[in-house]
This record gives C-alpha cells, sequence and structure tokens, in this order.
C-alpha cells in the first residue's frame, strides 16, 4: 500500500496542485552568476528569521509517528492494515501490514469496533466509541474517519488515551453509589422493620428506591396501634433526595409517633408536624396523609397535606377516591388542616401511595391515579398480593426516576366461628345511683356469655365499674359503656359528653376519690383517653386475652 497516496487525503495534510521540487530551477527564474551568494548565505545576512514549513510541507508519516495518540489505516471492505504508527505498536505491540484488521489488529475486534468500521465505510461520515478500556488496561476513546483516494476507500482509526478521565469518571461514580447506598440504608433503617398488627385490620407495606442513577428520596409509611382497638396509618413524601431527604422523613416520622400517642384527631396531627417541618427546614417540605381508622365505626378518618387521595375499594370491587379537605404541603405553614372521612367497613381495601407510583413525565397525574384506581377495582387476595399487583400495573422498571411507597389496608370481613372471636355490646347509660350496678350487672353478663376465664371476668367487671364510676362523678351525658372483644384482646370504654381527660394521680390517706383510674391502669395491660370529635370524651383499657381462649 502507497503511504504516500493516502496520506493525501488524511486530517490535517493536503497535497499542493502542483509538484513540488526542492532545488529545481523554473523557467521565469534566471540562473545564478557564477560568484554569487548562495541563497541559503543569503538569507543569513538578512535581518528576516527564516520562514517556518507550512503544514502541508510537514512529512505526515512523521508527524504521525511522533503523535502520542494511537494511529491506524485500514483500506478494503476487510479493513487491511496499511499503517500503525508508533504509539500504537508500543500499546499492543508490532502488527502485520497488509492483513485484515480481524486477524492483525483482535484489540479492535476485541472492544467491538469491526462494526463500527464497516458502519463508517459504508456511510462515509466519523464515528467516534467513547472510553472503551482496550485488552492493555487502558482507556481510549476511538475516533473513525472515512479516507478515500480515487477508488481506494479505507478508514483512519484515531484512539486518545482518556485513562485517567475514565478512572476519575469511575471514583465519581463509585462515590455516588455509596453515597446512595448509604441514603438508601439510612431511608430503609428509619421506616419500620416489621409493621405492626392491629386486630382488626391486615396490613402491607412496600418501598423502592429510585433507579441505580437516582438519589433516594424521602418516602415514608408507618403504622400505629392507638389502642382501644384504634389504628392510626400514616405515608409521606420528603421533597428533594439525597441523605437530606432521608433524614427530614426520620424527623418527620418520629414526631407523627409522637404526637400519635396523645391521641389527636389527624387534623391536628398535620397542623403540629407543619410547625416542626419548618423548623427542622424551612426550604424542605413534604406531604403526608395521617388517618385513623376505628372498627367500632367503620371508617376511616383522615387528614392530608398535599398528598395525594386514598383510594378504598369495597366488597363489591367499587373503588371510592377519598374527597377534600386537602390542605398546603407541610412546612408552608398558614393553614388551618381540617379532618375528612371515607367508609371502611368489613371487607373494604385502602390504599394509601407516594407519587411514583402514579406519576409520569409523559402522562397527566389524573391519568396515573385513574389507572390504579382500575387496577385496585380488581386486585384481590392478601394485602402483600394486593401491594405487589398494584406496583407490577405501574409498570415500574429498574431505572425508574422516583421512589415508591404503598401502604395497603384491609378490613376482613368474618364469618362463621372466626365472627364469634370479634364481638361488640354496648349500654346508654342514663345517670343516677341506678347507672352504676346497671353497668356492673352488664358488664357480668357479657364478659359471661363470651365465656371468659373466672379471674379475667372479674378483672373486666372491676374496670368497667371504675370506669363508669368515673364517668358519673366527673363526666355529663350522654354516657356510654361499650365492651369489645377480639381474638386477642378485651377492650372497655367508656364515653360522656365532657372533654376534661382525666389522669391517674396518688390519692392521698384520707381521700374518698381519685383511686379509680390508678386501679384501672393497675390491672389493665393499657389504658388511655381521648376527645371524640362531637365533644366529649373517651376513656378505655384492654386486657391481653390468655392463649388459648375461647
Amino acid at each position: 500500500m502507497n503511504f504516500t497516496r493516502w496520506s493525501a487525503r488524511l486530517p490535517g495534510t493536503q497535497r499542493r496542485a502542483a509538484a513540488r521540487t526542492d532545488h529545481q530551477v523554473t523557467p521565469d527564474r534566471p540562473p545564478e552568476p557564477v560568484g554569487s551568494v548562495p541563497a541559503a548565505r543569503a538569507e543569513q545576512l538578512t535581518d528576516e528569521p527564516p520562514h517556518p514549513p507550512a503544514v502541508d510541507e510537514l512529512p505526515v508519516r512523521e508527524v504521525l509517528d511522533r503523535v502520542p495518540a494511537l494511529v491506524a489505516l485500514l483500506h478494503g471492505p476487510d479493513h487491511r492494515v496499511a499503517y500503525i504508527n508508533d504509539a500504537y505498536t508500543t500499546a499492543f505491540g508490532i502488527r502485520p501490514l497488509g492483513e485484515p484488521a480481524r486477524d492483525s489488529l483482535p484489540e479492535l475486534d476485541e472492544l467491538g469496533l469491526l462494526p463500527l468500521l464497516d458502519q463508517v465505510l459504508r456511510s462515509g461520515k466519523s464515528r467516534t466509541l467513547k472510553s472503551r478500556k482496550a485488552p492493555d488496561g487502558r482507556s481510549y476513546t476511538f475516533t473513525c474517519t472515512p479516507v478515500t483516494e480515487g477508488d481506494h476507500a479505507g478508514v483512519l482509526v484515531f484512539a486518545t488515551d482518556v485513562t485517567d478521565h475514565a478512572e476519575a469518571a469511575e471514583r465519581l461514580r463509585a462515590s455516588e453509589r455509596r453515597q446512595r447506598e448509604t441514603a438508601v440504608t439510612l431511608q430503609r433503617s428509619l421506616l419500620p422493620q416489621v409493621l405492626e398488627e392491629p386486630d382488626d385490620l391486615r396490613i402491607a407495606a412496600t418501598y423502592q428506591p429510585g433507579g441505580t442513577e437516582t438519589a433516594v428520596g424521602g418516602d415514608w409509611y408507618d403504622v400505629i396501634t392507638l389502642g382501644g382497638g384504634r389504628t392510626a396509618l400514616v405515608i409521606g413524601d420528603v421533597m428533594g433526595r439525597g441523605v437530606r431527604a432521608a433524614a427530614v422523613m426520620g424527623q418527620l416520622r418520629t414526631a407523627v409517633r409522637a404526637y400519635a400517642r396523645l391521641d389527636l384527631p389527624p387534623h391536628e396531627v398535620l397542623q403540629l408536624l407543619d410547625g416542626l417541618a419548618a423548623e427542622i427546614d424551612a426550604n424542605q417540605i413534604a406531604t403526608c396523609v395521617y388517618a385513623i381508622h376505628d372498627p367500632n365505626e367503620g371508617r376511616l378518618v383522615y387528614a392530608s397535606a398535599g398528598h395525594l387521595p386514598i383510594l378504598v375499594r369495597d366488597e363489591t370491587g367499587a373503588v371510592q377516591r377519598a374527597d377534600e379537605p386537602t390542605g398546603p404541603p407541610l412546612g408552608t405553614g398558614g393553614w388551618m388542616h381540617a379532618s375528612g372521612s371515607i367508609p371502611l367497613g368489613p371487607g373494604s381495601t385502602a390504599v394509601l401511595y407516594t407519587d411514583g407510583l402514579v406519576e409520569r413525565r409523559d402522562a397527566d397525574l389524573d391519568e396515573g391515579i385513574a389507572a390504579l384506581e382500575a387496577a385496585l377495582s380488581g386486585a384481590t387476595g392478601t394485602p402483600q398480593v394486593v401491594c405487589d399487583r398494584l406496583v407490577r400495573s405501574a409498570g415500574l422498571t429498574a431505572d425508574h426516576d422516583d421512589d415508591v411507597a404503598v401502604l395497603v389496608l384491609q378490613h376482613p370481613s368474618r364469618t362463621g366461628p372466626d365472627s364469634e372471636l370479634f364481638r361488640n355490646a354496648a349500654l346508654e347509660l342514663l345517670g343516677g345511683i341506678e347507672a352504676a350496678p346497671r353497668a356492673r350487672a352488664f358488664a357480668s353478663g357479657v364478659l359471661t356469655s363470651w365465656r371468659f376465664p373466672s379471674d379475667l371476668h372479674d378483672l373486666g367487671v372491676l374496670a368497667a365499674s371504675e370506669l363508669v364510676a368515673n364517668s358519673l362523678q366527673h363526666g355529663i351525658p350522654p354516657m356510654r359503656l361499650r365492651l369489645r372483644r377480639t381474638d386477642r384482646r378485651l377492650i372497655i370504654e367508656v364515653t360522656d359528653g365532657d372533654d376534661h381527660l382525666p389522669r391517674r394521680r396518688r390519692a392521698e390517706p384520707g381521700d374518698e376519690s381519685g383511686r379509680g383510674i390508678a386501679i384501672v391502669a393497675t390491672i389493665a395491660s393499657n389504658w388511655g383517653s381521648r376527645r371524640t370529635p362531637g365533644g366529649g370524651k373517651a376513656v378505655w383499657c384492654e386486657f391481653v386475652l390468655p392463649k388459648g381462649s375461647p
């Protein structure tokens, strides 16, 4: 292969239109007279510096041999090797010329460069393959440029060593992976490792971080048993990415559990969270839904701070979307939140979720929620099965760019022997001196019909008597005594129209009252009180049933 002929088409070189000669005498230049000063000496006698050679006067091969980049010239459809420079030989060793690249340059084959050579030869357009690690352990960026001379066509391969850049990029990616792993670990550690299991609900949840190139967000959920058969459910999403968002999420989740112990209505919990979120970071806002399920009411009472609506599927498969009220996200301040409610009777399934499940860049948010409603309407089985089905229906992939949290709860419809383990009984208390004896007789009869052991029967009657006596002394009508049993516990609750919450105190030896709540707290497994939405209060206690109870 005549490299001189091919060098005419190499980048940065052009051959003059007329042939050059170093010492040829042209017709319009007279011969130098004898005894005249040679041209070279004449130039030295002048003050002007010597004229540097033009680019097209440089010997191409000598230039390419000294280029630190790897250069190879290939020609023909089978890419026969016409030339390789010294840098190429240093990197991969001596290569025979005139042989096909597949045989002579196996390193190009290992890098998958041969199909690219074919493409360049066919299209006549340059192609670049960025940062490929070669067999010598270094990384190169390959640029393949078509070269032609008459009817002959070939490809010039130019490889730049980018090992330092590749290693720096890999270190950066490794650092980002470590940061993401730290954030994911923090995120998962702050989420509940094991969900609490309420007596009347079956619950499952899932959390999926965004794709491998996406910084983890602040999605979270929690399940909190409030006592007295009631359960709080919460799901939220802290805006932003990385460790900071996960840390803010952890603070909000901890605060929610603390506020939940106060047994406040949902809107009051969000009001407290709103102020706390502004104190944590005024620039970090979060959305949240806080809901409370009471099996006696068969409803889900909730409040929302800029979060997506709860979806509830009833026994027939019809899906209902929770209506307003929905306030602004947490941390914005200046808003009074309000509570709403949605039916959640036996056989119903409710879904709380974050926007990663339904929001897509190429679709409207309402379309995503509608698609989730359609998936929920046909989803049956256990909460975990429903949860997995909803995630699959969303079409989440490995490169999904947002976190996803889903919380599914079911209120089972119990029939047969299982229904005998969940019973309710209530008595309206009209006041007067006969109210306490009636309450004791009612409690004794109910507990006997539920076939509780005698010791648990006696403790239940005593607790009911003390709670009723406390309500008769400090409360106002209307009053009600309610007994409820589940497969795990006995719950006794007394409600009245006064909103002053009782507290446990130490009675002095001479005091004739003040021992009722102390007695209840001593004999019961747990006790508490809360204000009711319509005004008034509820005071309750519960006893854990011994294993093997009927």
